[in-house]
């Protein structure tokens, strides 16, 4: 596959109509920043960790935070 933008991945998780299908919780920022989720990051992060995600990869940046 080709390398997608970090822009055309971000719009086409966020029209996502079947996440439970299409896992775009799995996205994650190039830094390894847990940002952009419709259900919350909470959500997000709870999804990861039942996958049994390495998750001392992962951070929640601070409110507010332009990444």
């Amino acid at each position: 596959l080709a390398r997608m933008s970090a822009q055309a991945v971000g719009g086409a998780v966020g029209h996502n109509e079947i996440a439970i299908i299409i896992p775009c919780h799995r996205v994650v920022g190039a830094n390894g920043s847990l940002t952009g989720y419709a259900g919350g990051i909470a959500k997000k992060k709870k999804l990861l960790e039942l996958e049994r995600a390495d998750m001392s990869r992962f951070f929640v940046p601070a409110k507010g935070t332009a990444l």
